[in-house]
């Protein structure tokens, strides 16, 4: 029966005139993959200077200033996200039986929950850590966790075409 549902959503999805005109235009799927590496820079690159602060490194920063730049990273995000649902639009099969593919999503939902878990439980009580501070063993167990999780949702995005049904 899911399968059945998925198999018809991605049949009517494939069929659509904007998955035709994603797959007959030479530039929107290049451009697409284009933003959607921007995208990730964006992401990972504030999530990790973050992540990496709070592991230790770069003592120096002020980790209130480094959790600023996380907006980039949400935009980031937003851009990886519509870019994300073009491909799938284009190729819906490619996607939907995929095990590569739910283990990406199933990354990044994890990625999301250790976020919100840091954002609202741990970072209020990182009030009074400043530069050259340390931070607590909880936020160093989120930051780990979000490294983890993003390197997999990076490899399993990579691995995508590669690993597939196979995997």
């Amino acid at each position: 029966m899911q399968f059945a549902v998925l198999d018809t959503f991605s049949k009517w999805v494939s069929h659509t005139r904007v998955s035709n005109a994603i797959i007959e235009s030479p530039w929107i799927w290049p451009a697409s993959e284009t933003l959607h590496f921007i995208g990730l820079a964006m992401l990972l690159g504030t999530v990790a200077l973050l992540d990496l602060r709070m592991l230790g490194f770069a003592r120096s920063l002020d980790l209130r200033g480094l959790h600023r730049l996380t907006r980039w990273g949400i935009a980031g995000f937003v851009i990886n996200t519509v870019t994300g649902g073009i491909f799938f639009v284009a190729a819906p099969f490619q996607y939907i039986h995929n095990v590569v593919f739910q283990l990406k999503l199933l990354a990044m939902l994890l990625a999301g929950i250790n976020a919100l878990v840091f954002e609202f439980r741990i970072l209020p009580n990182m009030e009074d850590i400043g530069p050259g501070g340390d931070a607590p063993a909880a936020a160093k167990f989120t930051a780990a966790f979000s490294l983890v999780l993003w390197l997999c949702v990076m490899f399993f995005g990579r691995m995508l075409p590669f690993l597939g049904e196979s995997f």
